[in-house]
């Protein structure tokens, strides 16, 4: 009976189970379309990712990844969970101190930290103003009226398209109780993969700001526990708008997510020019074999 080599990484933490967890294939190779989904369907996580050899010049690696029902091109937890898990597996990067990860997207860049932690450098990203007309069905979908003062929201692609929503201050983010129907009609009309909300800590707390972010799944609202993409995408508005990175004089920030869940998930954003990287700890808690024919 085939067996590959199986991991699940606890990502954007250093304490176990206060993270996002992430099932890593280590070796994809022979898998068909059909058989990864499958897979992914079954670890029911957010994302599974499966190994491959580069496919491309210039990476060290290729990578898919799938949720429980479809293929992404990019998602950011994955990136780190994944090249922490080949890191750990034995992997010898190409470059010291730097993976390239080949993917639906092209070529991400992972920096290895000496302190252990990972940081992926966000790919270009587009960035749509919100159509004022939906405002009214936003408010509905998050019931606050909490907005902040400056930014106004942003439809932001990474790969995965969110909605990117800065509140009055981090108590105003985790106050706010979802609207289902709402929000699943917002997701639909304003085509976006689901709304990633923040707001400023004030003085005294390990992060600068808190983010939340929610999705509708099968009916149902979903709160991921700590998402690189969306936090990309804030970091990418935050830029564009004079608030965080050179341009502020503040090239990082620590962002925190997954309080209302009972997780830590703590990221730290770098600026490097104008472009955001996002960096975090991750910790292998199962590791193993799959141990089974796949058809």
């Amino acid at each position: 009976m085939p067996q590959r080599p199986f991991k699940q990484v606890d990502v954007f933490t250093n304490t176990p189970f206060k993270g996002n967890p992430l099932a890593v294939v280590l070796d994809a190779e022979g898998l068909s379309d059909e058989a990864m989904q499958a897979i992914a369907r079954w670890t029911n996580l957010s994302e599974t990712t499966f190994v491959l050899p580069a496919a491309v010049p210039g990476a060290d690696y290729s990578v898919r990844i799938f949720t429980t029902d479809r293929e992404f091109v990019f998602a950011g937890h994955p990136t780190l969970g994944t090249a922490h898990a080949l890191l750990e597996a034995g992997l010898q990067p190409r470059t010291p101190g730097r993976l390239v990860q080949h993917c639906g997207i092209g070529l991400v860049q992972i920096e290895i930290g000496e302190d252990g932690q990972l940081a992926f450098q966000t790919p270009p990203v587009q960035i749509d103003a919100f159509d004022e007309v939906l405002r009214p069905l936003l408010a509905a979908a998050l019931r606050t009226d909490a907005w902040h003062i400056q930014l106004m929201p942003a439809r932001v692609d990474m790969g995965n398209r969110w909605l990117v929503v800065g509140l009055a201050d981090a108590q105003a983010c985790l106050d706010v109780v979802p609207d289902v129907a709402a929000l699943h009609t917002l997701l639909h009309k304003a085509d976006i993969h689901g709304v990633a909300i923040f707001g400023m800590h004030r003085q005294g707390v390990s992060a600068d700001i808190e983010v939340r972010v929610f999705l509708v799944e099968q009916g149902s609202l979903m709160e991921d526990p700590v998402t690189g993409s969306a936090n990309g995408c804030i970091a990418w508005v935050l830029e564009v708008n004079g608030m965080m990175g050179v341009a502020a004089g503040q090239e990082s920030y620590i962002a925190r997510q997954g309080t209302k869940l009972e997780r830590n998930g703590m990221l730290t954003v770098h600026y490097r020019g104008q472009t955001p990287w996002i960096g975090g700890h991750c910790k292998t808690l199962i590791q193993g074999v799959i141990a089974a024919e796949f058809h």
